[in-house]
């Protein structure tokens, strides 16, 4: 078994790990790791970069593709010989770290018909079908959550967990839960997350609650996303803290207010989102919230290490 910090890893590394390793990983890394979200679907900030290559430069750990579509697979940005299949393990062969993927878990009871570019896709559903053919695409983490105006309940996030749990068994990491509301207006404000909410989730199978950060949901202090935290922990699941509410695109100094009162929480992984500018977070802030979670030793390693090694 690999027993090393994420924050000491390689490309080789993440290549060759399996869940327990990469959980061990971060469990080692004591709260030092940054997942960086982009939308593979709009236009890159670089034109022919990916924005999730720009992510990677300013530090992140792992990279989220938000609106990644199994069933029309596609990242904007990436070399235009890339069969749509091998588009992830291409992307982690470019980049040298673990890839995730979106999948959105709607509640019929909360769908509404809507044009905005979130519009769900059947290949962006949190299903077991989907789930599995983005595991054999290359997707080392699947993040079931939801965007905006697309009626996901944290009632079918639990249930879309147990199902992936079964058809993937150990095959990817599994991480559950929601930035906003996610058009659910029941679940938004302090109420968008509850301590049952997270012990149903690691019972169904999740290895990762996601929570939003402190000060990125109204209600949302640093002391309630803490005791969140502390529960995930208490039934042996890890945290992580996203930033969901555009507030990526914030001056640099809420940025790093809002990584240290992430930090005092006890997140083990910390998330900024995509829509800084659309498409990702404001480059200098996913640097920015590396900084004060880790300084500049970890930061600059994580970029400065080749993915040859």
């Amino acid at each position: 078994m690999i027993k090393k910090r994420l924050l000491d890893c390689s490309a080789s590394d993440f290549s060759s790990m399996d869940k327990n390793e990469f959980l061990y990983a971060i469990r080692a890394s004591e709260g030092r790791v940054m997942v960086s979200e982009t939308i593979a679907v709009t236009q890159p900030l670089l034109n022919n970069v990916t924005n999730a290559e720009l992510a990677a430069s300013q530090g992140a750990d792992i990279l989220l593709l938000n609106m990644f579509d199994s069933e029309n697979p596609m990242i904007q940005g990436m070399p235009t010989d890339i069969a749509p299949m091998d588009m992830l393990h291409e992307l982690q062969r470019l980049t040298g770290r673990v890839i995730g993927v979106n999948l959105e878990a709607v509640d019929p009871e909360f769908s509404v018909a809507h044009d905005d570019i979130w519009t769900m896709k059947p290949g962006r559903a949190a299903t077991a079908e989907n789930a599995r053919k983005l595991v054999d695409m290359g997707a080392k983490i699947l993040v079931l959550t939801g965007n905006p105006n697309n009626g996901v309940s944290n009632r079918a996030l639990g249930v879309a967990v147990r199902d992936i749990r079964d058809a993937i068994k150990d095959e990817a990491v599994i991480i559950t839960g929601k930035m906003h509301g996610a058009g659910v207006v029941q679940e938004s404000g302090s109420s968008i997350v509850s301590e049952e909410d997270v012990i149903w989730f690691a019972s169904q199978g999740a290895d990762i609650v996601l929570i939003p950060a402190p000060g990125t949901v109204s209600g949302m202090s640093q002391q309630r996303v803490a005791s969140l935290v502390d529960t995930a922990h208490a039934n042996g699941v890890l945290a992580m803290t996203a930033i969901g509410t555009s507030q990526e695109g914030s001056d640099v100094q809420t940025i790093r207010q809002i990584a240290l009162m992430s930090k005092m929480t006890g997140a083990d992984l910390h998330h900024v989102g995509d829509t800084g500018y659309m498409g990702i977070a404001l480059p200098e802030n996913i640097l920015a919230y590396s900084i004060v979670i880790r300084g500049v030793r970890h930061t600059y390693a994580r970029i400065a290490r080749s993915i040859n090694r």
